[in-house]
């Protein structure tokens, strides 16, 4: 049976990731500062925890290679684990902490003949909040980075990782998940609220995703069978409001190429990408809440 490291696995969407794991198949390890919360009792079983301190790179190698009595092998790594947005602290301490971070579990990964990583990259990287606008709608993944943030910088700074890294080892695979915001269902009864004014969620276009389709997005990843680097936007199909896409796309972005038929609520960060290649399709709408 396979044993994935998954990082971060007491967050939003750490939580949704290590479930969605363990109830297909895999063995989970995870790796945090506290254990995830709220497991089904019959998932428990394949759920490891173990307490490490990502930034000190010998307690994360240690790790990696296995806890006596507990586990040995590991066959992927699924990375989450990050100060998850900018201004939660100042700006060297989250580019101190997420670059150290990534670089000391994709480090031990590969030290531990890991050729199968899958990480969290952040839909900041394609220029959020927007202030300037995107270069067309909806947008995707074949536009270079645009990152505006400390946070989006050490994002972008690991995709880059990942394309040399994978140049340096062509077995190895790197996919980077460009999640959009995490939401889970307790969240979503605040989505009728954000019809009242389209500035509200206009830095992320209106994007959303739920947890759970998030974890089945890794789930995918992790399938994936190419080696190389790639990145995927992750989002949900539709957008959290309820007035219609191409509306909203000409009220806020007047002036933006809008290149394809939106649909009535279609979301503007394409998945279009992940869909192709990946396989992956959205389950979960707040619509049906």
């Amino acid at each position: 049976m396979a044993r994935v490291v998954v990082t971060g696995g007491s967050g939003k969407l750490g939580r949704a990731v290590v479930a969605d794991l363990a109830r297909h198949g895999w063995d989970v390890v995870v790796f945090d500062r506290s254990a995830p919360s709220g497991l089904d009792g019959e998932i428990t079983d394949k759920v490891t925890f173990v307490p490490v301190d990502l930034t000190d790179y010998g307690h994360v190698l240690d790790a990696m290679l296995g806890v006596e009595e507990r586990y040995d092998a590991v066959d992927a790594l699924v990375h989450l684990a990050a100060i998850p947005a900018p201004g939660l602290v100042p700006d060297h301490a989250t580019f101190a902490n997420n670059m150290n971070s990534s670089f000391n579990v994709v480090s031990a990964a590969r030290r531990r003949g890991i050729k199968n990583i899958v990480w969290a990259s952040s839909e900041t990287v394609l220029g959020l909040p927007f202030d300037t606008p995107p270069p067309y709608i909806p947008v995707d993944e074949e536009y270079p980075p645009r990152p505006q943030s400390t946070y989006s910088l050490t994002k972008t700074l690991e995709e880059t990782m990942a394309v040399q890294l994978c140049r340096w080892d062509p077995q190895l695979k790197m996919i980077g998940l460009r999640f959009s915001n995490v939401m889970d269902v307790e969240d979503y009864e605040q989505f009728p609220s954000f019809d009242a004014d389209p500035m509200l969620r206009k830095w992320n276009l209106w994007g959303y995703i739920d947890a759970r389709d998030g974890a089945q997005a890794v789930r995918r990843a992790l399938a994936y069978a190419t080696p190389g680097a790639e990145v995927f936007i992750v989002a949900n199909a539709d957008t959290v409001m309820s007035r219609p896409s191409a509306s909203l796309a000409a009220e806020v972005f007047d002036g933006v190429e809008v290149r394809k038929e939106l649909g009535e609520h279609e979301t503007m960060l394409s998945i279009d990408k992940a869909r192709r290649l990946l396989g992956f399709a959205p389950e979960h709408s707040w619509r049906d809440s």
